[in-house]
C-alpha cells in the first residue's frame, strides 16, 4: 500500500485508495490461488484453493462495479501487504519436506491472506457507509460475507483433516 505517496484531502481520497489497493491485492491473488491448488496434494484442499480462485475472479467483478458506482474507472495500486503475503505462500509451495506438513502451511498462509482481505473488506465497507454509499456497502458486504466463508472452510480443512494427517507424518 502506497500509503507514504498518497495524499488524503477527504474520506472519499481514503476510501478511493483503499478500494484501489484491494483491487491490486484481488488481481494478485488468483494467479497465486491456482498455484496454491495446483501444489496441494490434499484433494479437498485442492478444492477450495480452485474454489476461492473462481470466487476472487468474482470479487475482482465486483470491485469494479464498486469503481463503476462511484463514476471510477478500475485502477490497481500496489498492495504492498498481499505481495508480501504471496511471497509466504510462495515459500510455502516450495517447501522441502512431508507433503502432509506443506499442506497444513499452505493453509497457513492462505489463512493469512484470507484475515488480511477480511480486514480490508471491513474497512471499505465501514468507509462506505460512513460516505453514505449504501449501494458499495452492500456489494464490499458480500464480499466480506464470502472472505469470511472461506476462512470458516480453511479451518475446518485444517482441523479436521489436514493438519492431524501432517501430525501423523
Amino acid at each position: 500500500m502506497g500509503l507514504l505517496s498518497s495524499e488524503f484531502r477527504s474520506m472519499d481520497d481514503l476510501f478511493v485508495q483503499q478500494l484501489q489497493d484491494i483491487y491490486d491485492a484481488e488481481t494478485r491473488l488468483v494467479p497465486a490461488l491456482h498455484k496454491m491448488a495446483e501444489a496441494s496434494t490434499s484433494p479437498g484442499l485442492k478444492q477450495a484453493f480452485e474454489e476461492h480462485q473462481r470466487q476472487t475472479e468474482g470479487h475482482i467483478s465486483r470491485l469494479e462495479q464498486v469503481f463503476r458506482q462511484c463514476e471510477l474507472e478500475p485502477k490497481r495500486e500496489t498492495c504492498q501487504a498481499m505481495k508480501g503475503l504471496i511471497a509466504e505462500g510462495d515459500e510455502m509451495i516450495s517447501a522441502k519436506g512431508d507433503e502432509k506438513v506443506r499442506d497444513a502451511a499452505m493453509i497457513a498462509a492462505a489463512q493469512r491472506v484470507e484475515h488480511y482481505e477480511i480486514a480490508s473488506y471491513g474497512t471499505l465497507r465501514t468507509l462506505a457507509k460512513h460516505l453514505g454509499r449504501q449501494d458499495c456497502a452492500q456489494l464490499l458486504q458480500q464480499t466480506l460475507d464470502e472472505e469470511g466463508e472461506t476462512d470458516k472452510k480453511l479451518t475446518s480443512l485444517a482441523e479436521d483433516e489436514i493438519n492431524p494427517q501432517a501430525r501423523a507424518a
